[in-house]
């Protein structure tokens, strides 16, 4: 049956190499299952526990859809769930209606999943229309080499940075990245972080033992050397907290609850669109909210589809995109099931690369990710167990595979790669794919026009790179 439904011999892959990279995929992504709602409900100061649960149980459930279709329209191994930067910007866009108009957060936050309704029902629009395909194809070849290597980059930063962040008593978060490896001396830093300098260090040498794991195994040539990387440092990890706090690791197991909080789903975020709250705020207001959605996570989107491209044949002879139309509609059709549910705009996750540097090929992998993701509504706890800086070690290898595809850019080349440059910076500085695309085109349009190339430039790319202007100067 997998044989027939994911032409897994067409793609040189099997049925345990797939589930594998499907597990190894839930691995790096399972941090949304509690940061989405933390941030969409500002750490439950908004909205309270049972907004929490609703958005926690949107997000599997969401997901789950999102990643099945994916499966089964597209058969590609790309997991879906609600991005960190469309997470932050809805919050914000929430709090900002409730203060304008004196609704509740959550009446805010059902208007807003209001115009995430709109935007998944316009990108299906522009999937069937292929109007998103002709926007890929109006990326020029220097902006789509470079974008890899900038996700790959991003992804380093991620893993040494956001996805393995230590809260102190006094709320401060520390990374290894910047509050670690950043300090003058250890005995800086250890006075600046105070109680959490402890935990910063193990974190550090978790993700430094797993991504060393990975990378051997890797070079010796096993298989699942990422999967094996992550079990590996976790279970290091496990014993040193132990050791060091005497805590016990799997305590979660015992306190969290393991009954899925369906009714505050029902009751608050499924189906529970408020229309009356668009008209509160305006359609002025509404189109611009619109219209900032729809750049910001269509742009998203295709830049990590670009990303991964080339690792599943989706790359031409010529350096072209082919095959995009079914994941960009199986995309678009998880972000409706998103807004139904409860949740910000669904996304293709940039670590859908750590499933595919582990071998996952086809739609066998997300379909693994999709059904371990609706299971975590019955088994959160055991998702929890598994620590964070274990699975930034996969992370920070995916991200210095992806890295290696400079290889392809024309370096003697300065007009060419001042945008690969630019948008090597741009993307883990700034955690947005679209928007360190729309940097990478827009200094593209202006290097090749004054150059006297303005005749090579398509008309798509330059209303792409004027729309970004606007965008980044003009949208208030």
């Amino acid at each position: 049956m997998f044989e027939k439904l994911f032409k897994l011999s067409e793609n040189r892959t099997n049925k345990r190499t797939e589930i594998t990279a499907g597990i190894t995929s839930f691995m790096t992504v399972s941090y949304i299952l509690a940061l989405a709602p933390n941030i969409l409900t500002n750490f439950k100061t908004e909205g309270g526990q049972e907004l929490w649960n609703a958005i926690f149980m949107a997000t599997c459930i969401a997901s789950a859809i999102g990643m099945i279709c994916v499966a089964l329209i597209a058969n590609k191994p790309f997991i879906i769930g609600p991005g960190m930067g469309p997470n932050t910007f809805f919050a914000f866009v929430c709090a900002n209606i409730a203060a304008m108009t004196g609704m509740s957060y959550i009446e805010s936050y059902q208007t807003v999943l209001c115009i995430v309704l709109f935007e998944g029902i316009i990108f299906i629009i522009f999937s069937v229309l292929s109007v998103r395909d002709k926007i890929l194809d109006a990326i020029p070849l220097p902006v789509r080499t470079a974008i890899a290597p900038a996700i790959g980059m991003m992804l380093i930063n991620i893993g040494l940075g956001s996805n393995c962040g230590v809260r102190a008593e006094d709320g401060r978060t520390f990374y290894v990245l910047r509050d670690f490896f950043g300090s003058l001396t250890p005995s800086f830093a250890k006075a600046n972080m105070g109680d959490a300098y402890a935990s910063v260090v193990l974190n550090c040498i978790v993700v430094l033992v797993g991504f060393f794991v990975i990378l051997i195994l890797s070079l010796k040539g096993f298989k699942f050397s990422v999967i094996a990387g992550i079990l590996v440092s976790s279970v290091f990890y496990w014993i040193m907290e132990f050791i060091m706090f005497r805590r016990n690791p799997f305590e979660v197991l015992f306190t969290s609850s393991w009954k899925p909080p369906v009714k505050d789903l029902v009751d608050i975020t499924l189906f529970k669109f408020n229309f009356h709250g668009l008209m509160q705020i305006g359609w002025l207001s509404f189109i611009t909210l619109l219209i900032t959605f729809c750049l910001m996570d269509m742009f998203s989107i295709i830049g990590t589809l670009v990303g991964v491209a080339d690792k599943v044949g989706m790359i031409d002879s010529n350096g072209k995109m082919k095959d995009t139309g079914r994941p960009l509609l199986a995309n678009s059709i998880g972000i409706v099931s998103g807004a139904a549910s409860g949740t910000s705009t669904l996304v293709t996750f940039v670590e859908s690369a750590a499933g595919i540097g582990a071998g996952g090929r086809t739609g066998l992998t997300s379909l693994t990710t999709g059904i371990i993701m609706l299971m975590c509504m019955f088994i959160s706890p055991i998702a929890a167990v598994i620590p964070a800086p274990a699975t930034s070690a996969a992370l920070v290898y995916t991200g210095v595979l992806m890295v290696s595809d400079l290889r392809r850019i024309n370096f003697a080349d300065i007009a060419s790669f001042v945008p690969t440059a630019l948008m090597l910076l741009a993307m883990p500085v700034s955690g947005s794919i679209g928007d360190a695309i729309g940097l990478g085109m827009i200094s593209y349009t202006i290097i090749q026009t004054f150059l006297g190339r303005y005749r090579k430039i398509s008309v798509i790319t330059y209303i792409i790179s004027a729309i970004f202007l606007v965008k980044f100067f003009l949208i208030v």
